[in-house]
């Protein structure tokens, strides 16, 4: 089981940047797909982006494709989501999550392929 803990959101204005982080542990050296995904309120989950662990190019929801950008600290087995300039539209909790799965730049699993979850972290977008 991969453990995940998501941290760095909070208020922001809109028109500000947002830098999430998700300390992810327990995966060892298995190849997963970690990602990001958001849930705005009244809407469904959405993922945002993610990258395989054995290796590849990053995926990026095509709605959300160059608003987003995903890194990651191999040395700290962290994941990092960066978005500037944002919408008071895109307030939602931001959730990492992993997968005993393979996604690509060009291929994402469904949701139900991610096992792990962390508890998600709430940005609020004001006007």
């Amino acid at each position: 089981q991969v453990q995940l803990a998501e941290s760095g959101g909070g208020s922001v204005q809109a028109g500000g940047s947002l830098r999430l982080s998700c300390a992810a542990s327990g995966y060892g050296y298995s190849t997963i797909c970690l990602g990001w995904f958001r849930q705005a309120p009244g809407k469904e989950r959405e993922g945002v982006t993610g990258f395989y662990t054995g290796g590849g190019s990053t995926y990026y929801t095509d709605s959300l494709k160059g608003r987003f950008t995903y890194s990651q600290d191999n040395a700290k087995n962290t994941l990092y989501l960066q978005r500037n300039s944002l919408k008071p539209e895109e307030t939602a909790v931001y959730y990492c999550a992993a997968g005993d799965t393979y996604c690509s730049g060009t291929y994402w699993p469904p949701e139900a392929d991610f096992e792990d979850w962390g508890q998600g972290t709430l940005v609020t977008v004001s006007s």
